[in-house]
C-alpha cells in the first residue's frame, strides 16, 4: 500500500508500505522521469525525457516487489534525476548535470547558486528527510537502480550489479548465493570511485547498517514477468544474506 507523495510542495517522494515491519529500508532514488511544471522540460528532447538519463526504467516496479516480499518500506523519488539526482550530494557535478551520457540538459546549463540551492531545498533535502525518518526501524538498507545495456557505445555484460562502499558484508553473502544463469558482479557497472554510493554513505554507513546498492540492466526489466523473475533471483540472494547479517530480534 502506498502512503502517497510526501508533504513538500513539489511532491518529491513516495513512501510505499510505510507500515512494513520487515526491517529493511528500500530506497529508489531514480524511480520517476517526471519533471515538475516549474522547470518546463529542461530543454530536453523527447528521447531524453524518457531515457535512462532521466530515470531508472523498471527500478520502481522492482523495488515495489521487493518491498512486498520483504514487508518493508520503500522510499521512492517522484522527480527526474535530471532535476536533482538524490543519489548525489549538492556539491557533486552530477547532482544537476548539464549533460548526461549523450544527452544535453539545457535547463541545467549555467544554473546560479540560488537556483541550485532551491533544488537542493525542495528536492534533495525532503527526500533525504523521508529516508532518515525510517532509519531507526531499519536493520539494513537496500537501494534499487537500473542501468542501460549500452553506455557511450560500449555494451555491458553485467546483468545484476551488487555495489558497496567500505561495508561489503551484505554483498559478500549475496554473491555467495548468486543464482546460476545470471551474470552477477561486484561493483559493476559502477563502483564507489564513480560517486554512486552517496545514499549508502549518507544513511547506512554512519549507523553501521548492512547495505547494498542493486543495479539491474534495464533490458531485463521490460515486462512484469521479467521484473518478477529478477525479483525472485534477488530474493534468493537477499534472504540468506539478511538472515546472516541482521537477524530479526
Amino acid at each position: 500500500m502506498s502512503e502517497g507523495p510526501g508533504e513538500d510542495r513539489l511532491n518529491v517522494v513516495e513512501v510505499v508500505n510505510g507500515a512494513g515491519r520487515g526491517g529493511v529500508l528500500l530506497i529508489c532514488e531514480h524511480a520517476s522521469a517526471a519533471i515538475p511544471a516549474r522547470f518546463g522540460d529542461l530543454g530536453l528532447t523527447a528521447e531524453a525525457r524518457v531515457s535512462h538519463a532521466a530515470w531508472d526504467p523498471g527500478a520502481r516496479d522492482l523495488a515495489a516487489l521487493l518491498s512486498a516480499e520483504l514487508d518493508s518500506p520503500l522510499v521512492a523519488g517522484t522527480v527526474s534525476r535530471l532535476v536533482y539526482d538524490c543519489n548525489r550530494p549538492p556539491e557533486a557535478p552530477g547532482a544537476m548535470p548539464a549533460r548526461s551520457e549523450v544527452f544535453d540538459v539545457p535547463g541545467n546549463a549555467g544554473l546560479t547558486d540560488v537556483q541550485k540551492a532551491e533544488r537542493v531545498e525542495t528536492v534533495y533535502r525532503p527526500f533525504r528527510a523521508a529516508v532518515e525518518a525510517r532509519l531507526d526501524a531499519a536493520r539494513a538498507v537496500v537501494t534499487v537502480h537500473s542501468f542501460t545495456p549500452v553506455f557511450h557505445g560500449a555494451p555491458r555484460d553485467t546483468e545484476i550489479g551488487l555495489l558497496h562502499d567500505n561495508d561489503a558484508r551484505l554483498v559478500d553473502l549475496m554473491l555467495a548465493h548468486a543464482p546460476e544463469g545470471r551474470v552477477v558482479h561486484r561493483n559493476r557497472p559502477y563502483g564507489p570511485e564513480d560517486g554512486v554510493t552517496h545514499t549508502l554513505k549518507a544513511h547506512a554507513l554512519p549507523r553501521g547498517l548492512p547495505n547494498v546498492m542493486i543495479e539491474v540492466r534495464n533490458d531485463l526489466l521490460t515486462t512484469p514477468e521479467d521484473i518478477r523473475a529478477v525479483a525472485r533471483h534477488l530474493m534468493a540472494m537477499l534472504t540468506p544474506a539478511l538472515e546472516a547479517t541482521c537477524p530479526a530480534s
